[in-house]
């Protein structure tokens, strides 16, 4: 059986909570959020893993000729 809780929490509340996290915890929370609501960063992600186990990738100083 699933219990569902519903409560309303505003934009300013989640704003605090994420603030008060260390800053890991915040990277990860958002991340994790951004992947929630966006399939394309969801297979943004994918791509960029099968390009980097095939090798097609490039060093930062080919990116920005540096």
């Amino acid at each position: 059986m699933v219990n569902t809780i519903q409560m309303e929490v505003n934009p300013e509340e989640i704003i605090r909570a994420v603030k008060r996290m260390k800053k890991k915890e915040r990277d990860i929370f958002l991340e994790d959020l951004l992947a929630s609501v966006s399939p394309e960063y969801l297979e943004s992600i994918r791509t960029a893993r099968v390009d980097y186990k095939n090798g097609r990738v490039k060093s930062h100083d080919e990116v920005f000729d540096s």
